[in-house]
C-alpha cells in the first residue's frame, strides 16, 4: 500500500501534522490520516484532528476524510457517537486498505457513521473520489457515488 507522501497528490499539501498516535496530511478540504500500528484510535485522538481542520479550513469548508490504513489498528467505534454529538460531520469518507484488521473495523464503523462510507485498494482512486465529491458539493451537485 502507498503511503500519502509517494503519491503525486502530495505536492498539494497544505500542512501536516503529526502526533504520537498517527499522522494527519490536510490539502484544500480533504484529510488524510495514517495512524501508527499498535493504536487504539479513539475519541480523544480524534478530536485533536478535527481541531486541526477547523484551524485550517474554518467551520464551514465541506471535508473529505480518508483513512489511509497502512498500519494495523483499532477504532474504538463507540466513540463515532461523540463525534456526532459533539457535530462534527465528515461530508465524504474513504477506508483505504485491504487487510482483514480494517476490514472489521469498516463493519463497526458503518453501524455509526450517518453517510456512506467508500473502500478503496489504492489511495490515489479514493483521492479522486474524495475531490470529485468534494467539487460537487461546492457547486452544489449531487455527489458522485461510482
Amino acid at each position: 500500500m502507498q503511503r500519502v507522501r509517494e503519491i503525486a497528490f502530495f505536492k498539494n499539501i497544505k500542512e501536516i501534522r503529526e502526533y504520537q498516535f498517527g499522522t494527519f496530511y490536510f490539502f484544500d478540504s480533504l484529510v488524510i490520516s495514517e495512524i501508527n500500528e499498535g493504536v487504539t484510535f479513539g475519541w480523544d485522538m480524534a478530536k485533536k484532528a478535527i481541531d486541526a481542520a477547523r484551524e485550517i479550513f474554518g467551520e464551514n469548508m465541506p471535508i473529505a476524510y480518508i483513512s489511509n490504513r497502512v498500519n494495523n489498528y483499532h477504532v474504538v467505534p463507540a466513540d463515532w457517537v461523540k463525534f456526532y454529538s459533539h457535530r462534527h460531520q465528515l461530508d465524504f469518507y474513504c477506508v483505504v486498505g485491504n487487510t482483514k484488521g480494517s476490514f472489521a473495523s469498516l463493519v463497526l464503523e458503518r453501524v455509526f457513521f450517518r453517510n456512506s462510507i467508500r473502500q478503496f485498494s489504492v489511495l490515489e482512486k479514493a483521492v479522486e473520489w474524495s475531490l470529485a465529491n468534494i467539487e460537487a458539493k461546492k457547486n452544489n451537485l449531487a455527489p458522485q457515488m461510482k
